[in-house]
Order: C-alpha cells, then structure tokens, then sequence
C-alpha cells in the first residue's frame, strides 16, 4: 500500500528523479570520440554545428508550435517531431565539442554548463551556422507545413548519405535519424497534399506559405567549403548530391496536390554568404534573444 504521507520521500537525495538536475549525463558517454584519419578537427567540428544549428533552430520554431497548432494531435505531432530535432542537435553539438574543445564559449568559472548547452544558448546569431531556411518566423499552419515539407526531404537525403560516414558518431546519430525524418518527410508532405486540395481558403495559406518560404530552398544545395571537404573526405555529405533526389521527392509532392514548383529567385546574400558563413536575417537574431535569455542571465545557475 502506498504511503501517501511520505509519497516523495524515495525523491529525497537522488538527483536523477528530477526532471532539472545539476548532474547531466555526458550523451556521447562511452562513444568512441576518436578523430577519424585525415580529418581537421576544425572543419569536422564546424560540419556538426552546421547539422546541429539546422536540427536546433528549426526546433525552436516547431516547439512554438505547442498549444497553438489545429488541433491536439497536431499539437502533439509537432511537438514530438521538435523533439527528435533537438535530440539530433544535442548529439551533433556534443560531437563537434569534442571534436574541438575551442569552439565551445567560455563561461564564468563555476558556471555549471555542459559543453551542448554552452554552444546553444551563449554564441550569437553570426556564430550560428543553420541555413536561412530554418530560422524564418512560423507565419501560419500552411507555412510551417510547407517549410517542414522542404526541409525534411532535404536533410532525410543527407541523414541517409551520412549513415555510412567514417566518423562513428556522425554515422549512428544519422542512423537514428533516418527513422525519424522519414516521419517529419511523410507528415509534412500529407498536411501539404490536405491542404493544397482542401479548401479554397487551405489551399490558398498552403500555395502562399510555399511561396514564401521558396527563396531560402536553394541554399540548401549550395555546399559550403567545409561541407565539400568533408565529403572528399567520406566523413561528409555534399549537399548539392542530394539535390536531384530531393526534387523529384517534391515534384511528386507537387504533382499529387496539383501546385506548381514556385518559380521564384533565391534570396543572396552580400558577396554569395549564406547562414553557413554566419550571415543570417533578423528573425534568428529575435528567436535568439527570446531562447537564451534564462540562460544568459543566470549562467552560474543550477535547479
């Protein structure tokens, strides 16, 4: 029979029963961490933050999501589907920490953050190296849904290609990962295929949030020197390989919803930088500003 009156007394003294502790595991704990041969360890630790800024900030942006989406499965879905992002991101940032302790932030001593935290919630907006694609305010349910339409097929094709990359620890994120963006690949695309052939009124908020959202596609494909050294190196993914696949995936998806391919310009950026060199819109700067502040006020902090 349970004690109701010492209902919490097996919490006492035990760190791990709670949800906020001031002993957080290692992720990469156990994991062969080892640089795989011939690999700059600056450019290897710059790929994982690219991988892990992407997965990050496109999670915020689902996470926003929580208690305004449709309807509740919707709320749980995109909920759920945040949460595998942020369980890459995590991997990818601990990876490329290890990989090159230097490109973590220094902290005040005796600030009690792990390396992932560090590089999350204490570098600034040209510090991150996600794509543009991700960082764009949400706009409404047919933006999201075409936006994630976009960026699951695409990083699904790149997950697929790492798999079998030279570094250990990239290849079992991205073998865990298949899973997951197949799911993101195929919920996006039968929200897409509701919405274009709903009503008038969904199909327009779809073909719009498509539109919008469609000059931040092509950056996507655009490799970054980093990117296509690593791919030389079999420990990388050249993003524009993937670029026939991904829009074949998407003419299908096109096709089925009868909507055209936008036919819109990319957006550039000065000199041909993109969010892979740092140069990002103000919207990240913003979603920054509100995701960092607990921690950058309190970084000594611990609950």
């Amino acid at each position: 029979m349970t004690d109701h009156a010492n209902a919490y007394a097996g919490l006492q003294g035990d760190d791990s029963q709670w949800a906020f502790g001031t002993d957080f595991e290692d992720p990469l704990a156990g994991v062969d961490t080892t640089l795989p041969s011939g690999v700059n360890r600056s450019d290897l630790a710059a790929y994982c933050l690219m991988l892990a800024d992407d997965a990050l900030v496109m999670s915020h942006r689902l996470a926003q999501w929580c208690s305004n989406a449709p309807d509740l499965e919707d709320d749980i879905a995109l909920a759920n589907i945040a949460l595998d992002l942020l369980g890459q991101a995590r991997l990818l940032l601990a990876r490329g920490a290890a990989a090159d302790p230097g490109v973590v932030p220094a902290l005040p001593v005796g600030s009690p953050v792990p390396p992932e935290d560090a590089l999350a919630f204490f570098r600034g907006a040209t510090e991150y190296r996600c794509v543009r694609l991700v960082e764009a305010e949400n706009g409404d349910f047919g933006r999201t849904i075409a936006r994630l339409a976009l960026f699951a097929a695409w990083r699904l094709e790149i997950v697929r290609r790492l798999a079998s990359s030279r570094d250990p620890v990239l290849a079992a994120v991205a073998a865990k990962g298949i899973k997951e963006l197949a799911y993101h690949r195929d919920y996006a695309g039968r929200w897409f295929l509701i919405l274009a052939r709903g009503t008038a009124e969904s199909r327009r908020r779809v073909v719009a949030g498509l539109a919008a959202v469609w000059p931040l596609h092509a950056e996507l494909f655009t490799a970054h020197p980093v990117e296509r050294r690593l791919a030389r190196a079999g420990v990388g993914v050249d993003p524009g390989a993937v670029a026939g696949e991904v829009g074949a995936l998407l003419d299908q998806m096109f096709s089925a919803s009868g909507v055209e391919r936008p036919d819109a310009r990319p957006l550039a950026g000065p000199s041909g930088r993109t969010g892979r060199d740092g140069l990002h819109t103000e919207a990240l700067s913003r979603m920054l500003a509100e995701m960092q502040v607990v921690a950058r006020e309190h970084p000594r902090g611990s609950w």
